[in-house]
């Protein structure tokens, strides 16, 4: 289907229903915001979103959100350790698995939240509601925006006037409190509350802790405005994310963490992670329609850990002395995200307006220096001088990229009849990069982005509603693609300073709403990636035997499929929800993927393959019963088709499969509200591959087969108990 006739398609709903603009119509308003999502609605929505409240966050007393967020169609997670994880969208990304951005925009309380890692860390005690917003979003949030967008709204409100304390135990030494203590009058409300989790982790070295610190006071100035301010503290520290190599060819299914090659663990290790935010929000009413909001945020992330795990002399020779403890570089990255953002709203019966502000000016710092004497460092082409040429201590980088972001975006909505609305969104980006390292290297890159969604809603019948909507997504390069052969002190990649924003055009066309037996929800989508950026050696490629190896736009993917979700209840104490997915996600030009067999560059055409780690059907099916009304019963079934390792589609791995088991039993005794739960993750025990990867000649033997693999192992089956009290 060509954009412009997906466009002229959907406009074309709008101009055949204008002659019933005279029939009397609701009021209508915009869902459309980056700052808060307190008027939202579904009704006239023109893209495909799901909101999970925090309650049903709460009572699933998962150790993650990759658990929540499974129930929604489209989306995969791949879990670092504990509560850290990276999201993506309907396949976007599921190829990348180092510290690259998501495809996704991660917004918690109007701040687009990234970590250094590339993974995102949420506190799940701490979310008043999620909503996912799929197909490109960049209209709302500007780069990287890609797929979508996952907006979190942390708790706030007087509903919290109270205290919570909570313990938990399960597998694996897992343990969590927490508590919370709130208060609330006319004039103010307020909650603060602090936890940690800590496990010992299923596998050597995959400890970790997590302890967090937020609240939030809103204060309200009179009958028509208020002010909203909040903090968050993180402290993160874990060992490795329990990846092994793949076995020999005779058994390259490892069932569990120790068949894999053990010499082949984690690139990275020993990860602490600071975290602090601070926002606060400005909320304005003019007249019921008409409101102002302004948002002022600042999040930092300190993150260091080690890298180069050192199994290999100066001479590049293996050592039986030396293992994987022995690792050669520790990194710090430092990074500031500082804005303020501006929406001002109104709507009437027959239109409704959004004109925003986003206003960023991010700083990040790199250093990377030795932790181990190093006379030679792989694909690094420099002569062996002395044992200890590179001293532990020295430094190997040092840089500074300060980006600037100035943005204004706007929403327009237009009613045309009482069934029939029309929706534009638009942004204009301009991105500053400004980059200047230890050496005296500055290089500057400047961007002008365009951004937009187009779409309508037709309601079918009182219950019934189709909707059809076209979107645009981008991602601005990076200095380190930009000025690789400037920047980089890893190997030969070159500069390549004529790199364009990768851009993603999203198509949709879907129906929400009830029947006699049930509610439901189902898209139909397509999302076509152009100006794909990837090295020219492939994602991971050994550059040192590659000539003229650089980042460019040299491809393209095409994701297509169906999204399906359908909930009801059978009894008043009986229902259910079941979310499928059809994904099929393949390159449409990446013809010309460099890979070192031997010493010797070997070249590949994986045009037309799949996209690693996307899986073609996901289902999942929760069933809630409830015996009475304070004791509920909840079973799950995760259900995951097979995926390919790599690019280029040599390596199958099998799909997961698991049901999981909830209780939850609450009662009151003066003036207590006590819970008790228990949960059973993965009943059966089925071994499965959490994540499983491939790009280069792993063990440098001349093939690239199974024993290439990099693989993280499910822990098997898991218990957890608890119990919370509210006073």
């Amino acid at each position: 289907m060509r954009r412009g006739s997906f466009v002229l398609s959907s406009l074309l709903l709008g101009t055949m229903a204008y002659a019933n603009s005279v029939q009397s119509l609701d009021t209508i308003s915009v869902e459309s915001s980056t700052i808060d999502d307190r008027f939202s609605t579904k009704r006239t929505e023109v893209s495909n979103t799901t909101t999970i409240r925090g309650e049903i966050i709460d009572e699933s007393h998962t150790e993650n959100i990759q658990q929540i967020l499974q129930s929604i169609p489209g989306i995969t997670t791949e879990v670092k350790t504990g509560d850290s994880l990276k999201i993506h969208i309907r396949g976007v990304e599921n190829q990348m698995y180092m510290g690259e951005k998501p495809g996704v925009a991660i917004v918690i309380d109007g701040v687009p939240v990234f970590e250094r890692t590339g993974a995102v860390n949420i506190d799940l005690d701490n979310i008043e509601s999620i909503k996912v917003l799929k197909g490109g979003a960049s209209y709302l949030f500007g780069d990287d925006a890609l797929s979508g967008a996952v907006i979190i709204t942390t708790k706030k409100g007087a509903h919290y006037n109270h205290n919570f304390a909570t313990i938990e135990r399960g597998s694996f030494g897992y343990r969590k409190l927490l508590g919370r203590t709130g208060y609330s009058n006319d004039v103010l409300n307020f909650h603060i509350q602090g936890s940690q989790r800590k496990a010992d982790g299923y596998h050597e070295d995959s400890d970790y802790s997590t302890k967090y610190y937020n609240g939030k006071l809103q204060y309200f100035i009179d009958d028509s405005s208020d002010l909203t301010f909040g903090a968050e503290y993180s402290k993160r520290a874990k060992d490795s994310h329990g990846t092994v190599g793949g076995a020999d060819e005779a058994d390259h299914n490892p069932e569990s963490i120790y068949e894999g090659d053990q010499e082949s663990r984690d690139y990275t290790r020993m990860y602490d992670v600071e975290l602090e935010k601070y926002f606060v929000t400005y909320s304005k009413y003019f007249t019921e329609q008409t409101n102002l909001l302004v948002n002022a945020y600042m999040y930092t992330d300190d993150t260091s850990f080690w890298s180069g795990p050192q199994t290999k002399d100066g001479n590049n020779v293996k050592q039986p002395s030396l293992d994987d403890s022995d690792y050669i570089y520790d990194n710090y990255y430092e990074q500031t995200q500082r804005g303020i953002k501006s929406e001002l709203r109104t709507s009437s019966q027959k239109f409704a307006a959004l004109l925003g502000v986003d206003l960023r000016d991010n700083e990040y710092k790199n250093k990377v220096i030795y932790k181990t004497n190093q006379a030679l460092v792989r694909y690094m082409p420099m002569p062996v001088v002395t044992a200890d040429y590179f001293k532990a201590g020295d430094e190997k980088s040092n840089d500074t990229t300060d980006e600037k972001v100035y943005a204004i975006y706007g929403e327009y909505k237009h009613g045309f009849s009482k069934d029939l609305t029309a929706t534009i969104n638009a942004r204009y980006d301009k991105i500053k990069l400004d980059y200047m390292d230890s050496d005296g290297e500055d290089l500057e890159k400047n961007f002008n982005v365009y951004s937009y969604r187009v779409g309508t809603n037709y309601n079918l019948d009182a219950k019934n509603t189709l909707f059809v909507n076209y979107s645009t997504g981008f991602r601005a390069p990076t200095i380190s693609q930009l000025f690789a052969g400037s920047t980089s002190a890893w190997g030969y990649t070159e500069n390549n300073s004529d790199l364009e924003p990768e851009k993603s055009y999203n198509y949709e066309i879907g129906l929400r709403g009830s029947l006699d037996w049930f509610n439901y929800e189902a898209a139909l989508f397509r999302i076509d990636r152009d100006d794909f950026i990837m090295k020219t050696s492939g994602n991971y490629g050994d550059t040192s035997n590659t000539s003229g190896d650089m980042w460019d736009n040299i491809g393209g993917a095409r994701h297509q499929g169906l999204e399906l979700s359908v909930y009801d209840k059978i009894t008043d104490k009986l229902s259910y929800n079941i979310a499928y997915t059809y994904l099929d996600a393949r390159y449409t030009n990446y013809h010309n993927l460099a890979m070192d067999l031997g010493g010797t560059m070997t070249y590949f055409d994986p045009n037309g393959n799949r996209i690693p780690r996307t899986s073609k059907h996901m289902l999942n099916v929760i069933l809630d019963y409830y015996v009475f009304p304070s004791w509920k019963m909840q079973a799950e079934w995760v259900k995951k088709s097979s995926y390919y390792a790599d690019d280029l589609n040599q390596m199958q791995i099998d799909g997961q499969d698991a049901v999981n088991l909830l209780t939850q039993y609450k009662s009151n005794y003066q003036n207590i509200e006590y819970a008790f739960f228990a949960r059973v993750d993965n009943l059966f025990d089925n071994q499965y591959y959490s994540t499983a990867r491939a790009s280069g000649d792993r063990d440098e033997n001349g093939v690239f087969d199974s024993e290439d693999l990099s693989i993280t192992v499910n822990q098997g089956r898991t218990f957890t108990v608890g119990f919370s009290m509210k006073f």
